[in-house]
């Protein structure tokens, strides 16, 4: 896998890779601790480091490396979980960028030209992707990880991930929880002990957010009558939100299929992502205050001060619009709530005419 150009501390990396195939521009490194030689201390260790830091290399241990002859700088432009498909990008750098790289007078003309190269590989494979995530190039490590790790079917779409522990019993295991489509999947790595854990969201028979003794704040998944509690959450509201609304498509997929149907991002696995989540749960809390109707979609929302005529002041609140409606929300604690179908926006223009005369 082609990665973004990251500058590279290789001078205290030296321990933990070797070098398998080198020239004057390249260098393709394997993680010490795996394939030949592999095993024993040093792999429990680099493998346990891997996990917990959420290292690429746990589960692509071979690397490729940019560098120049006059230059102490490397970067990282290529990992690989297998050898042969290291050795495949190796050999696309030395057919199609060795032979250029001669024409150039100074290291960084060569260093920019290879990146440029690395970034346009990497957005040719980005075109076919539907996934629209606010750090692209993490979610593809994540990814990678995810399909290596569990080895779901093809078509399962990994929706977000979090970093937290695994509570069995009084002894944590800190890892990774990964929430695809129909998982919910969990991976850790400590000194030779592999946990894996995947459940289906339709196989979950209670969902909730808990504290006890030892756990000041957790989730509970109960499944197969097993208890398992993920705690050390940085942002356990919005994990414990995302888990319900994908728990919850399950059932629909299940009793609900006429509704689910009406629902592209829902029907179609590819069209689910964590922003679009967040964004159907937030057209549904608008739908349930102001009791509209279900294919109203949330598309903006303003603060604005509403001039209230009977109470001769102005209120603090939200405008919220959605396709056929434009509404409004107090939040000083007036209770003052309006509701106005676009079908009758000639009464827009008086209101706003008011308003006017009343700055923010």
């Amino acid at each position: 896998m082609w990665l973004k150009p990251e500058e590279i501390l290789l001078k205290n990396a030296f321990k933990l890779w070797v070098t398998e195939k080198d020239n004057e521009y390249f260098i393709l490194q394997r993680r010490r601790g795996y394939g030949e030689g592999g095993g024993g201390l040093t792999g429990l260790l680099v493998g346990t480091l891997d996990t917990v830091l959420d290292s690429t290399s746990k589960v692509a241990p071979y690397r490729i490396l940019h560098h120049t002859p006059d230059s102490q700088i490397y970067w990282s432009i290529a990992c690989g979980v297998t050898k042969e498909e290291i050795v495949q990008h190796w050999e696309w750098l030395q057919q199609n960028i060795m032979r250029t790289l001669s024409v150039f007078d100074s290291s960084e003309d060569i260093t920019s030209f290879v990146q440029g190269k690395i970034r346009g590989l990497i957005a040719e494979e980005g075109k076919s992707s539907l996934v629209l995530e606010d750090d692209p190039e993490k979610f593809r490590e994540a990814l990678l990880r995810f399909e290596k790790w569990f080895e779901l079917p093809p078509e399962e779409k990994l929706v977000t991930y979090y970093s937290c522990s695994n509570w069995k019993g009084k002894v944590p295991c800190q890892g990774w929880l990964y929430l695809s489509t129909n998982f919910l999947c969990f991976y850790s790595y400590l000194l030779g002990a592999e946990v894996k854990l995947v459940i289906s969201w339709d196989e979950i028979w209670r969902l909730e957010k808990t504290s006890n003794v030892f756990l000041t704040e957790s989730i509970h998944v109960l499944a197969h009558g097993e208890d398992h509690y993920f705690s050390m959450l940085l942002h356990l509201n919005e994990t414990f939100v995302i888990m319900e609304q994908l728990a919850d498509y399950s059932i629909k997929r299940l009793f609900d299929k006429e509704a689910f149907q009406k629902e592209p991002m829902l029907h179609d696995p590819l069209q689910i992502t964590k922003r679009g989540l967040e964004a159907h749960a937030k057209s549904e809390q608008f739908r349930t205050f102001f009791r509209l109707p279900k294919e109203e979609n949330l598309l903006e929302v303003h603060e604005s001060f509403l001039w209230v005529p009977f109470s001769h002041f102005n209120t603090l609140g939200k405008i919220c619009l959605s396709e056929n409606y434009l509404c409004f929300a107090s939040q000083d604690g007036s209770q003052c709530h309006v509701i106005i179908p676009m079908r009758e926006v000639i009464y827009c223009y008086y209101l706003y005419d008011v308003t006017s005369n009343y700055p923010e």
